[in-house]
């Protein structure tokens, strides 16, 4: 096997909230080099903690300078003293550099057709002159969507002022969405156009209850193992998630159950620190900032309560285990869309984030660690989007050496 016959795979996330996006890539990253270990790929990101999550093997990470996001929706320069703008054309010339450097074979596009205000166009464009490392051809480009983008009204607005389209009609050979038309049906409700709609794929769920392959950095901290069994909260990156951990935090646990929580990289120092000062004030809660092996601790534990989004509601279907949604409502509603559809189906609870205190989330949890197990309506969700995916990578670019085998 020579260097040139391994395939190229490249990623591409804008990540300005939260870990998502990024943790979205990382997985696909995995179920592509599992499939063939021939295969080098490149994860682009906008948020530097994309170094600290374990990787798959083959794949490196490259970061550009970070975009902030406030509350109202709007952007900034994360670190930089810099105007939107001028960071976003650094950015694009980063992002242009690395692509048509790597020569990627396939370029899988997270949610923003064109980039962060645009900022992949012209690496877009550029891509169309380069030819890729195996095939020789121009990279085979996906747009690559979660199942639920806002609710619908939103998600046309959006599609429409972001020209959506037209990028897909110019620039992609697929759009992949990652979900179950059953539980969401994207294109209805988002009322795509035919000439998007016959590029879209429906992959199923990024389901996955193991991190099998994935190599943690090389700096990661060794923790003490958590006292079992115990209940789980999780709230995202954790910028927003505070009201939930604090309702946790002050939550009645199940006898014998100890309570964890999951900060998240972006909650703010006062209030992770509000956290702590509540566990050293009782015996039975741990706080931990930061995790890189959430599946693992997902499907130890003996219920979990989390925010709705995409991955770590992807985390627990993919188990047995009970699983309470507190959803993000503004400023998107797609956290709301997404839970309010599983819960109807039976497949996790759901509990509104004005109706999320200490007390209910206590009966809540006193409940589920009784509950038999595995969900019959999970059963029936189309989760093994994971083993689809380098079908439909082979399907864009075939692997040279398999192809030889087969020939």
């Amino acid at each position: 096997m020579t260097t040139t016959d391994r395939r190229r795979i490249a990623f591409y996330s804008h990540d300005t909230q939260g870990l998502g996006h990024v943790r979205r890539n990382i997985a696909l990253a995995g179920a592509i080099v599992a499939a063939d270990p021939d295969t080098d790929v490149l994860l682009l990101t906008g948020a530097p903690q994309a170094t600290a999550l374990p990787l798959p093997p083959n794949t490196e990470v490259v970061t550009i300078p970070g975009v902030a996001k406030d509350e109202g929706g709007g952007y900034s320069a994360a670190t930089f003293a810099m105007d939107l703008p001028a960071l976003l054309s650094l950015r694009a010339s980063l992002l242009t550099t690395a692509l048509t450097a790597f020569r990627p074979d396939v370029v899988v596009v997270d949610k923003v057709a064109r980039g962060l205000d645009g900022e992949l166009e012209p690496a877009l464009r550029a891509l169309a002159g380069v030819r890729g490392h195996t095939s020789g051809q121009r990279p085979r480009l996906v747009l690559g969507l979660r199942d639920v983008l806002d609710d619908p009204a939103t998600a046309r607005r959006e599609w429409r002022v972001d020209r959506t389209s037209e990028a897909i009609e110019e620039h992609y050979d697929a759009v992949w969405v990652y979900g179950d038309p059953t539980v969401h049906d994207l294109v209805a409700a988002s009322g795509l156009p035919a000439s998007v709609t016959r590029k879209v794929r429906h992959t199923g769920y990024l389901a996955t209850g193991r991190d099998d392959g994935l190599v943690p950095p090389r700096d990661e901290p060794r923790r003490r193992p958590l006292r079992r069994p115990y209940v789980l909260c999780m709230v995202g990156g954790g910028q927003d998630g505070w009201e939930t951990a604090l309702a946790f935090a002050r939550a009645h646990y199940p006898e014998g159950h100890t309570g964890v929580i999951v900060t998240g990289p972006y909650m703010q120092p006062s209030l992770r620190r509000r956290l702590t000062d509540i566990a050293r004030e009782r015996d039975d809660l741990v706080v931990r900032d930061f995790v890189t092996d959430s599946t693992t601790l997902i499907g130890r534990a003996a219920a979990v309560v989390t925010m709705g989004g995409y991955n770590t509601v992807c985390e627990v279907l993919a188990t047995d285990v009970p699983g309470l949604v507190v959803p993000r409502v503004r400023p998107r509603q797609e956290q709301l869309v997404r839970a309010r559809r599983l819960a109807a189906l039976g497949a996790l609870d759901m509990c509104h984030p004005t109706e999320a205190s200490a007390p209910a989330l206590g009966h809540w949890l006193a409940a589920a660690v009784n509950r038999p197990h595995t969900p019959f309506a999970r059963q029936r969700l189309a989760l093994d989007g994971l083993a689809r995916i380098p079908n439909a990578i082979a399907d864009l670019v075939p692997a040279p050496h398999l192809t030889e085998v087969a020939s």
